[in-house]
């Protein structure tokens, strides 16, 4: 029980600062105070409680590595011209009403190839952000377009940590999972192009906000050079190169173009990397602006301090009690609908989505078999932590792009695919209940 009073404390410090419009952070730290007091009213001693939340936040140690790199990556994109050139090609070639179909197409087809989907965000997402405020489409259009096409390769892609993580906790092979998340898919995957479609061609009747040709043709070298470091994204992930690596050669690349090409200097290049690019032209800024290391501060103290948890659950077991609960109303209810339930808890504390998927699966892996626990959990912890607002796996991606929250609404792909595979699983372990009957 008091397992269970420590959650529901945290939860409320949660809520008190989501509806006071504070920092998720301090509700995190709120949430570090009460089970490092929950550890020590169970007897268990300070510096190993300690200790052990340390533990856990070294297993997102790469995570923290990927945040800096996509905040350098989208800031000297910015600065090189890689972004004006795509856009500028873009604004010319493409109609405003397939543009959030696209997106939404264009997100999904890299993050299978790099298998993530901050890289995607940073890259790919920033493109297709950037095309739409220059065409005047409604940005929260663009922001749920970009979060279902990332999350599509994050789940299916052999690349993608998620899809490797869920693997290795349930003991299932990586490819099988992947023909069965796929088999999962077909129609959530038509319903979301349809809604993209309608939602583009609502969107024909919103001018452009700016004359993008213009803008970008007296601030930058539109050398077709520029488009480079995009192109070596693409090119080094169908290679499988490491993810850090090729984004780090994108930054290198990026850094000397935006010196020789576009003339920037050191200074200004060192300071877009860690504060954000930004340009002295303010047409230009509203469409350009953003990145830098700065940026991702806030989410990287979210999964530091998010993923020092895990240690301390190990240590005390406080979810134990939780678990017991969960097995009992499986028996009344349905075990997908307890698995679902437990997914929405688990992307709510665990604030990112690696910690999401080991709490899903240490609090209801007893209760189907593994093969069908791994698809359960890519058809929802993996894509409802994007619809979190405090969890990473939607922040990060946002940030990226420079779109609010709201976009999480159009993000059809993420609460779609979840609700129809969980009709479907309910409907069909009702009917096996039934049959035994």
């Amino acid at each position: 029980m008091g397992s269970i009073i420590a959650i529901l404390l945290f939860s409320l410090s949660l809520i008190f600062c989501i509806v006071l419009k504070f920092p998720v952070v301090y509700a995190l730290i709120v949430g570090y105070i009460i089970f490092i007091v929950y550890g020590l009213i169970k007897g268990h001693k300070l510096m190993i409680l300690i200790k052990n939340s340390f533990k856990g936040i070294l297993t997102v140690k790469n995570i923290l590595l990927v945040f800096m790199l996509i905040g350098m990556i989208t800031a000297l994109w910015r600065a090189s011209g890689t972004i004006a050139f795509i856009v500028y090609m873009g604004s010319k070639l493409i109609s405003p009403s397939i543009l959030i179909l696209l997106t939404f197409l264009l997100c999904a087809i890299l993050s299978v190839l790099i298998g993530t989907s901050l890289g995607t965000a940073a890259t790919m997402g920033v493109i297709c952000a950037s095309i739409g405020k220059a065409m005047g489409v409604n940005p929260y259009y663009i922001g749920g377009a970009v979060l279902s096409g990332i999350y599509f390769g994050d789940r299916c892609s052999p690349m993608s940590t998620s899809a490797l993580l869920i693997s290795e906790l349930t003991k299932t092979d990586l490819y099988k999972n992947i023909k069965l998340m796929i088999k999962t898919s077909i129609i959530p995957i038509i319903a979301t192009c349809a809604f993209y479609l309608f939602l583009g061609f609502k969107s024909t009747s919103l001018e452009k906000s700016t004359d993008v040709t213009n803008i970008f043709n007296e601030n930058y070298n539109l050398s077709i050079i520029v488009i480079i470091p995009a192109i070596l994204i693409i090119i080094l992930s169908m290679l499988k190169v490491n993810v850090k690596k090729t984004m780090a050669v994108s930054i290198i690349i990026s850094f000397i173009i935006a010196t020789f090409l576009q003339k920037e200097n050191l200074s200004s290049l060192i300071n877009y990397c860690i504060f954000g690019y930004y340009h002295s032209n303010e047409k230009l800024n509203l469409m350009m602006k953003g990145g830098g290391i700065v940026s991702m501060i806030n989410v990287s103290l979210i999964v530091g301090i998010s993923s020092s948890y895990s240690g301390i659950f190990k240590e005390t077991k406080m979810l134990n009690a939780l678990k017991f609960y969960l097995e009992k109303f499986s028996k009344k209810i349905t075990s997908y609908f307890i698995i679902f339930l437990s997914a929405i808890i688990s992307g709510v504390i665990a604030c990112n989505q690696s910690l999401g998927i080991i709490l899903t699966n240490e609090l209801c892996g007893e209760l189907v078999e593994k093969q069908k626990m791994a698809i359960i959990l890519e058809n929802t912890i993996v894509f409802m932590a994007g619809l979190i607002p405090w969890n990473i796996a939607m922040e990060v991606p946002l940030k990226a792009i420079d779109i609010g929250i709201m976009s999480g609404v159009y993000a059809f792909y993420l609460y779609f695919l979840p609700l129809w595979n969980l009709i479907l699983g309910v409907i069909e372990e009702r009917n096996k209940k039934s049959y035994k009957l």
